[in-house]
C-alpha cells in the first residue's frame, strides 16, 4: 500500500490520539479544533473531514478508547467457561488496574470537572460507558451466584459499590498524588480480596450439591 494511502487510513487514528492529549491538557471547553490538527500535524479543515464538531471529537474518544475494552469484556464473560472468580481476579482486575494508571482516565476527570456544564456528554457517558460497565458487573455477579460461588449480596444491587475504589483511585492520582503516592495494583488487589471475601462469605451451596 501506498504510504500516503497509509497515512490516509491512519488520520482518524492520530487525530483521535491527538485529541486526547489536547482534553488532558487543556480540558473539554478549552480544548480547540485547530490546536487537536496542529498536534496531529495536519491542516484544521482536514480535522472536520472527519469530525464536524469538539463534540463529536470527544464522543469518538471515547468510542475508540473506552468502549471497545467493555465490550471484549463483556463478550468474555458471555462466552467463557472460567469461573466468575476468575474473571474478577482476571480480566476484570487487570482492565481496572489499567484504565486507573491509562491516559483514558482523563476522560473521567474531564467529566467530573465540566460534565454538569455539558449534560449532552453527560448522558452519553452513561449511556454508552456506564451502562455497559453495569451490566458488566451484573453478569459475572449473577453467574456467581447461579453457580453457587457467591452468595446474593448488595453488590448485585449497587454494583457502583465494585468500582467506586477505582474511581477513588483515580480521583486520588489527580489530587494528591504529589502528596502521598498510591500504589494503584497493590491497592485494587486488596479491594478485589476484599469484594471476593464477601461475596464468598456464607455462600450458597451449588445448584447440584446435595442438600443435607
Amino acid at each position: 500500500m501506498p504510504r500516503n494511502e497509509r497515512r490516509k487510513e491512519q488520520r482518524p487514528e492520530e487525530i483521535l490520539e491527538a485529541a486526547l492529549e489536547e482534553f488532558a491538557v487543556k480540558g473539554y471547553a478549552a480544548a480547540r479544533l485547530d490546536d487537536v490538527a496542529s498536534r496531529a500535524g495536519i491542516s484544521k479543515g482536514l480535522v472536520y473531514v472527519y469530525f464536524k464538531t469538539k463534540e463529536e471529537l470527544f464522543k469518538a474518544v471515547i468510542r475508540t478508547f473506552i468502549i471497545p475494552r467493555v465490550d471484549a469484556l463483556i463478550a468474555e464473560v458471555e462466552r467463557t467457561r472460567r469461573s466468575s472468580e476468575e474473571m474478577i481476579r482476571g480480566p476484570l482486575l487487570s482492565f481496572m488496574k489499567e484504565f486507573a494508571k491509562s491516559r483514558r482516565r482523563i476522560v473521567v476527570r474531564l467529566l467530573v470537572a465540566e460534565g454538569p456544564k455539558h449534560p449532552d456528554l453527560l448522558d452519553f457517558y452513561h449511556r454508552e460507558v456506564i451502562s455497559r460497565g453495569m451490566r458488566l458487573l451484573r453478569l459475572i455477579l449473577a453467574r456467581g451466584v447461579t453457580n453457587g460461588e457467591f452468595r446474593p449480596s448488595p453488590y448485585q444491587e449497587f454494583p457502583q459499590l465494585f468500582v467506586a475504589p477505582m474511581l477513588l483511585a483515580m480521583i486520588w492520582q489527580m489530587l494528591f498524588a504529589r502528596h502521598q503516592a498510591l500504589d494503584i495494583d497493590r491497592y485494587l488487589d486488596a479491594h478485589i480480596a476484599i469484594v471476593l471475601q464477601a461475596l464468598k462469605s456464607g455462600q450458597a451451596a451449588k445448584p447440584d450439591a446435595e442438600q443435607p
